[in-house]
């Protein structure tokens, strides 16, 4: 029970690799603070902060189902509190929550740029601003982005603009936290080699084609327990590839996370 009586903060929880990765941390005994939006199930999506609530609980850890926008300041600093007030502080936050649109200049809506940008780039600095206090205070206080290296390769610049930004905005939030609370806080960003298997994969991008080209949530959520167990000092400032992570734990056979083992893999964007 590594994680035991540490706090770990996660937006998007209530599904896919949010919830994922809440499971991996019960397991380990783990505080989770499931802070998404979802109250109500929808039947495209599935899961709830209530049902993920009681699969952490189930897994091993205690939960604390709080319903966030992270678009909304108030709603934040509220949960940030509930959870503090629950469970006597914070020592982890995993900014998983993010939109997507993977449209060019022309055909981004206004609304889908403002969209992308407020949940993406504003939410997850209002969300860390808001904890960060309280992870000063924490056991081996970890904040993890899931956000890609910044590729300036005119591939990923050319065909979706207005979300390439949000994503590498957030990569940099990640490294500005690790020079900023350097020996405090760690701070790195994850991101998957291949597409992962989640309703935003099924549902927006490939459908089941490419749901069966994907690796499972579980490959992140292994890859944030290595993460978070190092020490501060020791892993900060990184804009992993979940490969690489377990490269460096000496594991090479990841087959177990495939949806479809020994099939093809697809590359996630920016890789």
């Amino acid at each position: 029970m590594e994680f035991a009586n540490k706090t770990i903060f996660i937006t998007g929880a209530s599904r896919g690799i949010g919830k994922a990765m809440a499971l991996r941390l019960a397991k380990e005994g783990a505080n989770i603070v499931i802070a998404a939006k979802s109250v109500e199930e929808d039947p495209r999506l599935g899961g709830t902060i209530y049902s993920a609530a009681e699969e952490v609980e189930a897994a091993g850890g205690k939960a604390l189902a709080v319903q966030v926008d992270i678009r909304d300041e108030e709603q934040i600093q509220k949960a940030v509190q509930l959870a503090v007030d629950k469970f006597g502080g914070l020592d982890g936050l995993i900014n998983n929550a993010s939109a997507i649109q993977l449209s060019p200049t022309t055909q981004t809506e206004t609304k889908r740029f403002d969209l992308m940008h407020s949940i993406n780039v504003r939410g997850t600095f209002l969300v860390a601003k808001h904890c960060i206090p309280h992870l000063q205070k924490g056991k081996n206080p970890h904040i993890i982005t899931l956000s890609p290296p910044i590729n300036l390769n005119p591939k990923w610049l050319g065909g979706h603009i207005a979300y390439t930004t949000t994503k590498y905005s957030m990569s940099l939030l990640a490294l500005g936290w690790a020079a900023e609370f350097k020996d405090q806080i760690a701070s790195n960003a994850l991101w998957p080699k291949t597409t992962i298997d989640t309703a935003a994969v099924r549902n927006l991008l490939g459908g089941e084609a490419l749901a069966k080209m994907s690796r499972t949530p579980e490959i992140l959520a292994d890859a944030v327990y290595y993460i978070m167990r190092k020490p501060v000092s020791q892993c900060s400032g990184n804009t992993f590839i979940d490969e690489e992570v377990f490269a460096a734990e000496g594991i090479s056979n990841l087959d177990q996370y495939a949806v479809v083992p020994g099939g093809p893999l697809y590359p996630d964007l920016f890789v």
